[in-house]
């Protein structure tokens, strides 16, 4: 009897046994464990040991049998600007520069996007040591950006500082190849294009890139002919609505009394400055700390698509400046110190 019992135990003991190892190994669970575990991304997995936790699968994930796909990216934080109070940006506008629009009420009145107490920064006639970097300096402690015209000869003096001008987020265009009036009597339809696309391709070799379509004249002197061309190149003309004379001011108070007094009267504009003046950079500080007092906000143009320069502007640019093919090497690959 007792031995007919314990066959019956032994039995039973066994189909409890069969019956959990089906169970683990051929049920739709074991299947849905194993997946978890091996379709997560290395990441999830250690995430999910570490917290044991299940990681939350996102809704819009597609998965390939029990696979996820790699989750989006999430977008970057804008970088903060270090200074609370700083004037900064208020708006970014894009310029379609087709057909060649032309902005500032000096010249031109047709396109007025600024609102009241809105300001556009530009600066012509650089790159030029100190003056341009302490220029970039004091705009980066303001968090804020402007438009630069600089000069073809300066660019090419002058490349790694103009490379900083780019680098700091503000638009480059160009303001000729010699500072040349393109309006003067002796100047000829044929030269003054010389002037408008050397001054792009000198821009274009000291950046490493196609700059802006942004053009300025030179003394904001406007030939019709040049204006004309311009628009066929599709490049933006700039004049201004507030012209600081800074090139004419005996020290930093009057640039700053000069601006604040039109811009008062204005109501908002485009304000040129120089930051080729040593004074127009002692007074840039003193300045934006007015404008942010005086409820100013600056406006960033950029433009909708790059200049495409003319190939032979560029060649023959390269050719006259004789620059020698190892001059695209950098210094460390050039000059190393053995022994010091």
């Amino acid at each position: 009897m007792r031995n007919a019992l314990g066959l019956m135990l032994a039995s039973v003991g066994a189909a409890v046994v069969i019956a959990a190892v089906w169970f683990w190994t051929a049920s739709p669970r074991a299947d849905l464990a194993v997946a978890a575990t091996v379709s997560a991304p290395p990441a999830e997995r250690l995430a999910a040991t570490a917290s044991a936790k299940p990681v939350p699968i996102p809704e819009d994930a597609e998965a390939t049998a029990s696979i996820l796909a790699k989750p989006p990216v999430p977008p970057q934080p804008k970088t903060q600007c270090a200074n609370p109070d700083a004037l900064g940006v208020s708006r970014v506008v894009e310029i379609d520069t087709t057909g060649g629009p032309g902005f500032g009420f000096a010249h031109f009145k047709q396109l007025d996007f600024l609102t009241d107490k809105e300001i556009v920064l530009t600066f012509d006639d650089g790159p030029w040591p100190v003056n341009t970097p302490s220029v970039l300096k004091t705009l980066a402690d303001e968090c804020t950006k402007g438009v630069f015209f600089p000069i073809g000869k300066h660019a090419t003096y002058h490349p790694e500082i103009l490379k900083q001008v780019a680098a700091a987020g503000h638009s480059v265009g160009a303001h000729t190849w010699s500072h040349a009036n393109l309006n003067a009597k002796k100047m000829n339809e044929q030269q003054a294009k010389q002037e408008i696309e050397k001054g792009f391709s000198a821009v274009k070799l000291a950046l490493g890139a196609a700059p802006s379509p942004f053009f300025r004249f030179p003394q904001l002197q406007h030939g019709p002919a040049a204006m004309a061309y311009l628009g066929s190149r599709n490049v933006a003309i700039f004049s201004c609505d507030v012209d600081s004379f800074d090139f004419k001011a005996k020290d930093a108070t009057q640039i700053i009394n000069s601006v604040m007094t039109k811009l008062e009267k204005s109501g908002k504009g485009i304000v040129l400055m120089h930051d080729f003046q040593k004074h127009t950079a002692e007074a840039l500080p003193g300045l934006l700390r007015r404008l942010k007092a005086g409820g100013y906000k600056v406006v960033q143009m950029k433009a909708k698509a790059p200049l495409q320069t003319l190939a032979e502007y560029d060649e023959g640019l390269v050719k006259d400046m004789k620059l020698p093919v190892a001059s695209a090497r950098p210094v460390n690959n050039v000059v190393q110190t053995v022994t010091e």
